[in-house]
């Protein structure tokens, strides 16, 4: 059976043209060609079943054949929002990997004892769009902007909202114990700090902002690994019997 070819058009309905970075994958890399079929995502949940009507050096036009919508596999809304570390390839392999998973919102947050404090959000993008086609997710993962902790906690936010931290003095639940509780419908913020962990101030100003006080179970987790860790226990709470 022949491949499937996937590609990301966030206008696809609307547009009849590949971006110019997918458009050089169709031409240079698959050598599609004018009749050739290919499946577009827009990340909004919809898949079009497209055909090539135009392989032209840096242009590859389409039409599409069939709207395709597709069906959720997990509900509510899921939010990661995490310190980077130091060594960026850490979070763009989480991000890539989170991605397969599945979950719908990353935020970086800039904590006290942050090693890092610029992301280019640019990059993870691209990062998230090849692991969203990779896995074939009909939703796009929004990746935001560095935000200040302070800021972040400060922000209104609907559904159940947990940090995660490694300080025994202040009284934790296991996470997956608690999404275990939530509604299937139920928006979910999860925080994970740097390597150096939250710094305890910052876990009770969080607390005081509505954050439920969690850890990730008994291992000490490097933040790359929590992060996942966090998004695995979000989506399989919520995901879609």
């Amino acid at each position: 059976m022949k491949e499937v070819r996937f590609f990301f058009v966030p206008e696809a309905e609307t547009a009849n043209e590949l971006p110019a970075e997918e458009a050089m994958h169709a031409l240079r890399v698959l050598r599609l060609k004018i009749g050739d079929d290919m499946m577009l995502m827009d990340g909004k949940g919809n898949y079009y079943h497209a055909e090539v009507t135009l392989a032209h050096t840096k242009h590859c036009l389409y039409k599409i054949l069939e709207k395709i919508p597709q069906e959720r596999q997990w509900q509510g809304h899921l939010h990661l929002a995490i310190a980077p570390t130091k060594m960026m390839d850490r979070v763009e392999w989480m991000t890539e990997k989170a991605v397969e998973i599945g979950f719908d919102e990353l935020s970086f947050l800039n904590c006290q004892f942050s090693e890092r404090r610029l992301v280019k959000v640019p990059r993870i993008e691209k990062i998230m769009i090849s692991a969203v086609k990779q896995s074939h997710k009909a939703w796009a993962t929004k990746i935001n902007e560095v935000h200040t902790f302070a800021d972040f906690i400060a922000q209104p936010r609907e559904g159940r909202k947990y940090i995660a931290h490694c300080y025994e003095e202040v009284p934790r639940t296991y996470l997956y114990d608690e999404l275990s509780k939530t509604d299937i419908n139920d928006e979910i913020t999860v925080l994970i700090g740097p390597e150096g962990d939250f710094s305890i101030d910052e876990v009770k100003k969080a607390v005081e902002n509505g954050y439920q006080s969690v850890h990730l179970g008994k291992s000490r987790l490097r933040t790359e690994t929590a992060g996942l860790a966090a998004v695995m226990m979000m989506h399989l709470s919520k995901e879609q019997k």
